[in-house]
């Protein structure tokens, strides 16, 4: 007999099976949320939380991240999703759909186990944006199949470092992203995805390739500050750097243990004809360990003057200019 749980009530499903089952069972089947919040105008302090469901693994997890006081922050929470996979719910940290695409909040309660506990709220400063399906394999085997929805926010309250000094946030900019499918991070070979946070507005892409450069997916958009609709992006083109401590570019190696950052210019080709590109410089926000590079805070300007600040994501397993030296067997070519 299957389980059922209580959103087996609901006019939710979409496959044929009770809620606790998904179109396709597999170790990398996930449903995650992700927030990322800094400042407006310079580097500094990064917040980033995490939640995440496993169906196949019958689990949840959330992830406290980033750099907050100045020092590095890492913590995990796992709890067995039972009947109740759909409770945003894990230890000492719980998110509050408030109003759907409008306001969320984020709560981490003090906790030995927890680097950082946290009481922000995310209200929206674009509309959401739903990038398309996009998946890739490896022969037979499925290594990426997901959706995805990003979002720019003002992120407000406070944050406490775990023996520290509460900090007040007033208004930081950030994004959320909400993703379902599966995703074998390992066996990825590249993946760059970008929050640009511009003052009348967002700029975002996720852009993924094979080890030689060849483009798999690219999408993502422009979304104002005033929430009209978003104008997708069209064409993508990079021309990044690791950068050392001393801002000088670096090769990454195998595990990159001379990089501080990352540097360079983007452009993006947005649908009616406009180009928008920039330049960026900026550090670590998160170290990514095995399965490659990670999160980058960074300052960006445009050619046409206008700054901001802005998360560059870079990570996967081979690729030819940001990871010369192959750390997983059985890529997509």
């Amino acid at each position: 007999m299957p389980r059922l749980t209580a959103m087996d009530e609901q006019f939710v499903h979409q496959i044929p099976e009770p809620m606790l089952n998904v179109a396709v069972h597999h170790q990398h089947w996930r449903e995650s949320l992700f927030f990322i919040a800094h400042p407006q105008d310079r580097l500094g302090d990064c917040v980033i939380l995490t939640l995440a469901h496993f169906p196949a693994r019958e689990e949840m997890d959330s992830l406290q991240l980033g750099i907050v006081a100045g020092q590095p922050a890492i913590g995990r929470h796992v709890r067995e999703t039972g009947l109740t996979p759909h409770e945003m719910k894990v230890g000492p940290v719980e998110i509050e759909i408030v109003e759907p695409f409008k306001t969320i909040r984020l709560h981490v309660a003090e906790d030995p186990a927890a680097p950082v506990a946290v009481d922000l709220t995310f209200e929206a400063r674009t509309a959401a944006y739903g990038l398309r399906r996009g998946n890739m394999r490896a022969g037979h085997e499925l290594i990426w199949d997901q959706s995805h929805l990003v979002q720019s926010g003002h992120f407000r309250g406070t944050v406490k470092p775990r023996g520290g000094e509460e900090i007040r946030i007033d208004d930081w900019w950030g994004q959320r992203d909400h993703s379902w499918g599966i995703r074998d991070h390992a066996r990825c070979p590249f993946w760059m995805w970008l929050a640009v946070q511009l003052p009348d507005g967002m700029l975002a892409v996720w852009n993924w390739e094979l080890a030689n450069g060849a483009r798999i997916y690219t999408d993502g958009c422009w979304a104002p500050a005033d929430g009209s609709a978003p104008t997708p992006v069209v064409g993508f083109r990079h021309d990044l750097h690791w950068i050392g401590a001393d801002g000088a570019e670096v090769d990454y190696g195998r595990d990159g243990p001379d990089v501080a950052g990352v540097a360079g210019r983007v452009e993006f080709d947005l649908a009616g004809g406009r180009t928008v590109g920039l330049t960026a410089e900026g550090l670590w926000a998160q170290r990514y360990g095995p399965v490659g590079g990670g999160l980058n805070r960074v300052t960006v300007k445009a050619d046409d003057g206008r700054e901001g600040t802005a998360i560059y994501e870079l990570t996967g397993a081979h690729h030819h200019r940001y990871f010369p030296v192959a750390r997983a067997e059985d890529l997509p070519v």
